[in-house]
């Protein structure tokens, strides 16, 4: 319940770009989290803090006219960590692409996860994918934030290496 709530700081501000399934949501907007006096370096200057620490993913940053699809950035400990968009099954039926998905300047993608959402979330309440290219490795990904918010969707992953059968 405690992720819903701060999530909502993240999702319930979105607006849909064109062509984006997403519904706005129906509920009262709640107001932006406070801004921090100083920005992440890194961070692109238009992006606001939406969100405080989620656990294995750091604050949620982004410029309010990218939402919900993004991009959104990942913060811990004032460094970035990823890079997401959101993708509704229904664009990528339609053949949606999105060109020259990055790192932010100074840093490297170390890996992607790429997670279905079959009931949405907050935010971007319809089936679908979440895209997250993280700068850091996922040992320290598992360590952003222990106290932080629980993340609803952490789910078993497929096996880095499946074994062979």
């Amino acid at each position: 319940m405690r992720f819903l709530a701060a999530f909502a700081f993240l999702c319930a501000v979105s607006v849909s770009p064109a062509g984006v399934s997403a519904q706005p949501s129906s509920q009262s907007m709640p107001q932006l989290p406070p801004q921090p006096a100083e920005r992440p370096a890194g961070i692109p200057a238009d992006a606001m803090l939406l969100s405080p620490c989620v656990a294995t993913m750091g604050e949620h940053w982004a410029n309010l006219k990218n939402l919900p699809m993004g991009p959104i950035y990942g913060v811990w400990q004032g460094k970035p960590v990823f890079t997401e968009i959101m993708v509704s099954v229904s664009e990528l039926q339609k053949g949606f692409s999105y060109a020259n998905i990055h790192a932010l300047p100074g840093y490297t993608i170390d890996h992607v996860d790429f997670k279905f959402e079959p009931q949405g979330h907050p935010g971007m309440p319809v089936p679908h994918y979440d895209l997250h290219a993280f700068y850091i490795t996922p040992a320290e990904q598992a360590a952003i934030c222990p106290s932080g918010i629980p993340d609803p969707s952490m789910k078993p992953m497929n096996a880095p290496n499946p074994p062979n059968r």
